[in-house]
């Protein structure tokens, strides 16, 4: 290492990992040395599209050497100038590299292997994940030295936040010219947490120094912490209990009658794929894929579910553990919603309901606001929590309501549609199957959702297995739909209905900061 020139050294970290504590950690480390070092930070942005960067310069000489002098140290890192780089997520020690900031020439890399999925992630229709074994390969054919190891996992199992597992891994990285009792000295001085985050750092300088490899070789032959993409899925599939885990969510989401519905359902898939294949070639892939996706369609979330879910012990319980709660500590939860006229709606019986949202369409056709109420409940409050036990309350009540009645008609519509398709064909009754992968999400990203599945079952369940396939596929990858929309122009079926932008909403939001 060059010893005129300052050891740089790069940090991303997602919101509550401690970044900021880390980067007084290495200036503080390095100032009782007797070493020149500041620390900058450039602020990310919320809902997981970046990350709060931490950029810390130390000279490696002390002061003492440098005889007076005092050299001047950047507040902005430098393309291709970074000795280290840290990530405490994945994707973010990627986005460093297509930054330029990680050269293979000078840059060591340290990165945590677990993923935290970004919002354009969880937003695509389909599988929108990264490919975690690819984002490795660019990691290391692109750094100097690679290290990776789940930062999080080990935060869990000290107790302790991500910031003082990557402490210890930097100290493990040998990058810096400093003892590893120097790191221990001022985290003791920290005054908080001292003895978990000492846990944490241990386990940090552990993990690095067995992880550290150089060049692209080292992906591939084992790296803790990775995750095949499609691993899940491919599990799920295998799963001889899928239908009777598809069966529970039901019955937990409404009741008995609500799971043999359920299975009432199954059935008819599993009768539309003996008629279409009666040998069993396809190994029962249609009804096994349908019981999956029908599962989670008739376990939609709604506000009752949703109330449900935020007040159950398990929720407070597993809060607690993320927040590294001790047993005597208080914590406080609080729930941010915003529901509107379609949520007001689905409670309401359909014929009331129907009428409810065409009033709340004519408004926004007229270029209104969409109407809804920002609520804040604090679960842990007693008046919080009755609230959503009160809401949760309203579960007999779900099957008289508007949303229920058009999720089953929908569901009605696409079985029908399945074994229709079967019966002349099982690939194209497979892929109709598979349509119901479609529907997710809630609010505006579900009716776009159903919108689509509706135009494939009026417009294509009489095409071919490939038609249906493309649009499916088309539908999944492109939440705007033009990519369906040429697929159902490629294939002669009418283009969706394009629905109003209301333009004074849009002017307003707009004009916004």
């Amino acid at each position: 290492m060059n010893r005129r020139q300052p050891i740089t050294i790069l940090i991303a970290a997602l919101g509550g990992e401690g970044g900021g504590v880390l980067a007084e950690w290495l200036v503080e480390i390095a100032t009782r040395a007797g070493h020149p070092a500041q620390a900058t930070s450039i602020p990310g942005v919320a809902q997981r599209t970046g990350a709060t960067t931490y950029y810390v310069e130390i000279h490696p000489q002390t002061r003492v050497e440098l005889g007076g002098r005092t050299p001047v140290l950047s507040l902005a890192p430098v393309p291709g100038c970074v000795d280290l780089m840290v990530a405490s997520e994945l994707l973010e020690a990627v986005r460093a590299i297509q930054n330029g900031f990680v050269s293979p020439e000078r840059t060591a890399l340290l990165a945590s292997s677990q993923r935290t999925l970004t919002t354009f992630e969880k937003l695509a229709p389909g599988d929108g994940r990264f490919d975690s074994e690819r984002l490795l390969q660019v990691a290391a054919a692109n750094s100097r030295q690679l290290a990776t190891f789940d930062v999080a996992a080990a935060a869990r199992e000290a107790g302790t936040v991500p910031s003082a597992v990557l402490c210890g891994a930097i100290a493990g990285s040998g990058v810096l010219p400093f003892a590893r009792a120097a790191f221990e000295d001022v985290i003791r001085t920290s005054g908080r947490g001292v003895e978990a985050s000492l846990r944490g750092f241990a386990l940090g300088f552990e993990r690095c120094t067995a992880a550290v490899s150089v060049g692209p070789t080292s992906v591939g032959q084992g790296v803790d912490g990775v995750v095949e993409v499609d691993g899940g899925l491919k599990s799920a599939l295998q799963h001889p209990d899928l239908i009777a885990q598809g069966h529970a969510r039901v019955v937990e989401f409404q009741d008995a009658a609500y799971g043999e519905l359920y299975r009432q359902r199954v059935e008819r898939l599993r009768a539309a794929e003996q008629l279409a294949d009666p040998q069993g070639r396809h190994g029962a892939e249609l009804a096994r894929e349908g019981a999956r996706f029908l599962a989670l369609w008739m376990a939609f979330d709604d506000v009752i579910r949703v109330a449900d879910l935020k007040s159950r012990a398990s929720r407070f319980a597993r809060v607690r553990a993320e927040a590294g709660a001790a047993a005597g500590d208080l914590l406080r939860i609080a729930d941010h919603f915003k529901p509107g006229v379609t949520e007001l709606a689905g409670l309401l019986p359909p014929s009331t309901g129907r009428r409810l949202l065409a009033w709340e369409s004519r408004r926004r056709r007229a270029g209104k606001a969409p109407l809804g109420i920002a609520l804040k409940l604090r679960a842990d409050s007693i008046s919080g929590f009755l609230a959503l036990r009160l809401l949760a309350g309203l579960r007999p009540l779900r099957r008289r309501g508007q949303r229920y009645a058009e999720e089953q008609a929908l569901i009605e519509r696409w079985l029908a549609a399945v074994e229709q398709a079967a019966a002349r064909d099982w690939q194209a009754g497979f892929e109709l199957a598979l349509c119901a992968r479609l529907v997710k999400g809630y609010g505006a990203t579900n009716e776009r959702a159903k919108d689509n599945l509706r135009h494939i079952v009026e417009h294509l369940a009489h095409k071919d297995a490939a038609d249906i396939g493309r649009a499916r596929t088309a539908a999944l990858a492109d939440e705007a739909g033009s990519g369906l929309d040429q697929v159902l122009l490629q294939t002669g079926a009418p283009q969706r209905a394009v629905k109003p932008v209301p333009v004074r909403w849009f002017k307003r939001q707009a004009s916004r900061p």
